[in-house]
């Protein structure tokens, strides 16, 4: 394997490592914008029975014990990448990834007391900040990914660690948290004095990318190109929790990032406060261009797709654009009608992109101010119509002239270039019902079949969307046979490494794909 490509595979790894913390940020999210919600003076009025004492405190206790989540994102952030990095005893890469995020902070704590530069008074003016009870710098999320991705990698490399007999009971996997902690102090009295010109670079970078209007054009249009190479994940992740996406004083606290200034003013201050002003500068990268995009975009991209369809075919693209369809409104799962057209018809995607970018900028045109970071109906509501000051029809004026824009665009481009989207086969579409029917065992069987059987398959992974399986010979996968596992389409990014994408589903059939080939 060439070194490009290690790189490219490990940037992707990298990528899908940072899913998980933020999976478990989300359903957190809309609890902690439900509570938050319906603790409002607001909300209070309109709905008397929620100043009841029982129920506001049960309210206000739901929304402490949420907030927990959110008060601790660079853990989430060590573990999460810990054990998605890790191709080795992933229990303990993220076991190690703690011990090494608690010994990182405590590092740069004696590197300050020792230089003389911790501060007695208001760290916060002076970068720094109190986690866990330790004083250190403000390293937030990245901290976390620091500790991550060192554990993953000494867990691979030192898992199966031998020693001299004296020394036997520390080796194996005991080895792998005592040597993370130890590289930690090395990379914790080094980082201090690299701290400040990383922070300059991000900085630099965030003069760019948070210009009002080109900024959040390229955020926006970037995130979506960056879709087929599994980038956007580290995309979205630069400008949510790293000085890239800005430093912000609020209230007399600095947040690093987007998200936790989000966060911040959603979950604590309210729509009454002087800081709701600012929320329009960090929703615009958020869920509120995600929910035209799911709400209005994909129904219209999938209504499109059927009225295109050969009418003998069009019985079984109904099934599937519905699905499609639901999948993205309900899942904020948009790649299985992307990729349905993407690699058939790239222009198309282009514009997508484009006009992902168009929207996003009118919605902050128009003061649009409504979180969270997934795009579903359910965001919609919850952060949408539950919160005043939002201005949430905005949502919905955009999203009807994209819906009418894409539905006309997509619908004349797969005619007047005869484009072979869903259903525009001769032959008669197959009644593939395997996904319907949750058969994660009949379409692994396929799969596996398809590339070439087991003995082809080097290593599978998956992020939401998407299998991601590395083979010995690429020359051996069956396209034909492939597509009867009812995947919505597959692409190989790189020699001998196919992605096969089916969905939310696809841990199910990760799952299966993993027993067969063991």
């Amino acid at each position: 394997m060439s070194r490009w490509k290690k790189l490219s595979n490990d940037i992707q790894m990298f990528g899908r490592s940072l899913l998980l913390p933020i999976a478990v940020m989300a359903p957190v999210g809309m609890i902690l914008g439900i509570s938050g919600a319906f603790a409002q003076s607001y909300m209070i009025e309109r709905l008397p029975f929620l100043g009841i004492p029982a129920i506001k405190a049960t309210i206000i206790g739901l929304r402490t014990i949420a907030s927990i989540i959110f008060n601790n994102i660079p853990l989430l952030f060590a573990m999460g990448v810990a054990y998605g990095m890790s191709k080795k005893e992933k229990g303990i890469a993220a076991f190690s990834s703690v011990l090494a995020y608690l010994v990182l902070l405590t590092t740069i704590n004696v590197w300050l007391t020792i230089s003389g530069q911790m501060a007695l008074k208001d760290p916060e003016q002076y970068g720094q900040t109190v986690v866990l009870g330790i004083q250190t710098l403000r390293i937030d999320a990245l901290g976390g990914i620091i500790a991550g991705i060192t554990a993953a990698l000494c867990t691979d490399r030192f898992f199966n660690l031998q020693l001299p007999a004296a020394l036997a009971f520390f080796g194996g996997k005991k080895s792998v948290p005592i040597i993370s902690m130890g590289c930690m102090v090395v990379v914790g009295a080094i980082l201090p004095f690299l701290w400040q010109f990383l922070t300059m670079a991000m900085v630099a970078f965030s003069n760019i990318i948070l210009d009002k209007i080109y900024g959040t054009f390229l955020f926006l249009f970037m995130n979506r190109l960056l879709i087929p190479l599994g980038l956007h994940h580290v995309w979205d992740a630069l400008v949510r929790f790293t000085p890239a996406g800005g430093m912000y004083d609020i209230d007399g606290k600095t947040y690093v990032g987007i998200i936790p200034a989000m966060n911040y003013i959603l979950f604590q201050a309210g729509p009454d406060k002087a800081a709701w002003a600012l929320l329009p500068n960090f929703t615009r990268f958020e869920a509120q261009v995600q929910m035209v995009n799911t709400l209005f975009i994909m129904p219209a991209i999938c209504l499109a797709l059927y009225k295109s369809a050969l009418p003998k075919n069009r019985t079984f693209v109904k099934g599937l654009v519905v699905t499609m369809a639901l999948t993205a409104m309900l899942g904020n799962v948009t790649e299985p009608v992307e990729f349905s057209f993407l690699f058939i018809a790239p222009l198309l995607f282009l514009f997508h992109a484009i006009m992902l970018g168009v929207c996003g900028v009118l919605l902050y045109l128009m003061g649009t101010a409504v979180g969270y970071i997934r795009g579903t109906v359910f965001d919609f509501v919850i952060f949408g119509l539950l919160y005043k000051n939002t201005q949430w029809w905005n949502i919905i004026i955009v999203g009807v002239g994209a819906f009418i824009t894409y539905y006309s665009v997509f619908r004349w481009a797969i005619k007047r270039w005869n484009i072979p989207t869903l259903g525009r086969e001769d032959e008669e579409q197959p009644d593939n019902n395997l996904l319907a029917e949750k058969n994660y065992l009949a379409i692994a069987e396929i799969v596996v079949m398809a590339l070439g059987g087991k003995y082809n398959i080097v290593h599978v992974e998956n992020c939401i969307t998407r299998l991601r399986i590395d083979l010995k010979d690429a020359t051996k996968i069956d396209n034909v046979l492939l597509k009867q596992s009812g995947t919505r389409g597959m692409f190989l990014p790189s020699k001998n490494h196919i992605h096969i994408v089916f969905g939310p589903q696809v841990e199910f059939i990760r799952n299966a794909v993993d027993e067969l080939v063991r």
